[in-house]
C-alpha cells in the first residue's frame, strides 16, 4: 500500500468554525493532515490579544476532527513559527489560506523542496464564509492604508516642506495583523472608544476625537493625525500639511469609478508584523529637499490616480516610497527590500504599509497577482 503525503497547516485556529473545518477538508484531500498552532504567546505577538482558546484547548479540538492526523503547538515566534516542526515533520505539501500567503513562506516551501498551494475561502453548500473576526466581534470599523506622502502629517517633516497624505479607509474584511502599517493601534482606539461602528455626526469632528482620545496631554510620540483621519473618512481622501498636526485642507474623492479603480490595481502581500523593539525614526535624515521629493511624488501620485493612469499611479507610489527611505532609512531592512525584488518586474508599483518594518507589501499592478490580497475600499456612507 502505497504511504500518503504529508500536508502540513499551520495558523492559530482559535473559536473553532466551519471555515476551520473546510480547510481541513480540503487539506486532507491532498494527504494526511499535520495541523501547527501559533502558541498563545506569540499570538498575543501578531495579533495583539490573546487567543479567546488556550494553545492545549485549540490542539485538542484540531486533533479530534476527522481531517487531521496529527496536531502540534510550534515552539517559535513571529509569522514563520513553524520551521522546527516543519523540519520534524518533513511534509510533502505546505497548504496555507489565500489571506496567509506570504513570499516568506513560498521560499522556504522551494528550498525544501515541499509543494506550495494556496487555498481560497469557499464556504461549504450554504453556510457563510467564517472567519474568527467576524465570529468574534462585528466590527465594522475600518483600517487604512497610506498610499503616498506618509510622514507629511508629522511637523517635523512638514515644517521643512508643505505635502499631502493619501489614505483610504479599508473595510475589515479579514483580520490584518497588529503592527502591520494598516493604524492597528489607532483603529483598538476607536474601538475603545465607540465599540463596533463609528457613530454619526461629522466625520472630521469625530477624527478629531479619536486624534485626541489616542494622543491626550503628555503623550511623547504623537500618532499622526491620518491614522484617525484615515479610518474615520470613507473613500480616497489627500490630507494636506503645512507644519501643523492636522491638515489644513481635506479633498475627499467618493466616486463609484475611481475608488473601484484603485480596489482593482491594488494588491497586499503579508510580510509579517514589525518587531515590538522596532524604531523607524533611528538614523533619520529629514530635509527641505527629502520633504519636497516626497510632497511631489504624492501630487504626482494624486494626478495618476484622478486620470486613471496605473504607470503613473505605479511610479509616483513608487517614488513616493523612495522619498521616504531617503528620510527614514529604518523603513526597510535587506529582507524586505530582497522580498520587493521579487516584484519589481512583474508590478508597476511598490511600498510598504506604514512607516514600514515589516506589515504588508502593497503593489499596484495592472492585471492580478497570483495569492495576493485585495482590498474593498470603505465608501460614504450617509452619516
Amino acid at each position: 500500500m502505497t504511504s500518503q503525503k504529508k500536508v502540513m497547516v499551520t495558523g492559530c485556529f482559535d473559536l473553532m468554525h466551519s471555515g476551520h473545518v473546510a480547510f481541513m477538508n480540503e487539506a486532507k484531500k491532498f494527504g494526511d493532515v499535520y495541523a501547527c498552532i501559533g502558541n498563545d504567546e506569540n499570538v498575543f505577538q501578531l495579533k495583539g490579544r490573546y487567543p479567546v482558546n488556550h494553545q492545549y484547548e485549540r490542539k485538542y479540538m484540531l486533533e479530534n476532527l476527522l481531517a487531521v492526523t496529527e496536531c502540534r503547538v510550534n515552539k517559535g515566534f513571529g509569522i514563520i513559527d513553524f520551521l522546527e516542526e516543519m523540519d520534524e515533520i518533513k511534509p510533502d505539501v505546505f497548504l496555507v489560506n489565500e489571506d496567509g500567503s506570504t513570499p516568506e513562506k513560498a521560499r522556504i516551501c522551494a528550498e525544501k523542496g515541499i509543494e506550495y498551494k494556496v487555498f481560497h475561502r469557499v464556504p461549504h453548500g450554504n453556510l457563510p464564509v467564517r472567519s474568527t473576526t467576524s465570529l468574534r466581534t462585528e466590527c465594522l470599523i475600518p483600517f487604512r492604508i497610506d498610499l503616498a506622502g506618509g510622514w507629511l502629517d508629522q511637523p517635523f517633516v512638514s515644517k521643512f516642506y508643505s505635502g499631502a497624505v493619501i489614505t483610504i479607509s479599508i473595510e475589515p474584511t479579514m483580520e490584518f495583523n497588529n503592527r502591520s502599517g494598516m493604524s492597528s493601534s489607532t483603529r483598538n482606539k476607536a474601538i475603545e472608544l465607540w465599540k463596533t461602528e463609528i457613530p454619526t455626526g461629522d466625520r472630521e469632528k469625530l477624527a478629531k476625537v479619536l486624534f485626541t482620545f489616542e494622543n491626550p496631554p503628555g503623550t511623547k510620540i504623537i500618532a499622526g493625525s491620518q491614522d484617525a483621519l484615515g479610518i474615520v473618512l470613507p473613500c480616497l481622501n489627500k490630507l494636506n500639511y503645512a507644519g501643523d498636526y492636522w491638515p489644513y485642507k481635506i479633498e475627499s474623492v467618493d466616486d463609484e469609478d475611481t475608488i473601484s479603480w484603485i480596489e482593482h490595481h491594488l494588491f497586499l502581500v503579508t510580510l509579517g508584523p514589525r518587531h515590538s523593539g522596532y524604531s523607524v525614526l533611528d538614523d533619520t535624515n529629514i530635509t527641505e529637499a527629502g520633504a519636497k521629493a516626497l510632497a511631489d511624488a504624492t501630487e504626482d501620485c494624486w494626478k495618476a490616480i484622478l486620470a486613471k493612469d496605473v504607470l503613473a499611479f505605479g511610479q509616483a507610489f513608487t517614488a513616493s516610497f523612495d522619498a521616504q527611505i531617503n528620510m527614514f532609512p529604518h523603513m526597510v531592512n535587506e529582507d524586505i527590500l530582497s522580498q520587493i525584488d521579487a516584484y519589481k518586474d512583474k508590478v508597476a508599483g511598490w511600498k510598504l504599509s506604514g512607516a514600514g518594518g515589516g506589515g504588508y507589501l502593497v503593489l499596484v499592478s495592472d492585471k492580478p497577482l497570483e495569492n495576493a490580497i485585495q482590498i474593498k475600499i470603505r465608501r460614504k456612507d450617509t452619516n
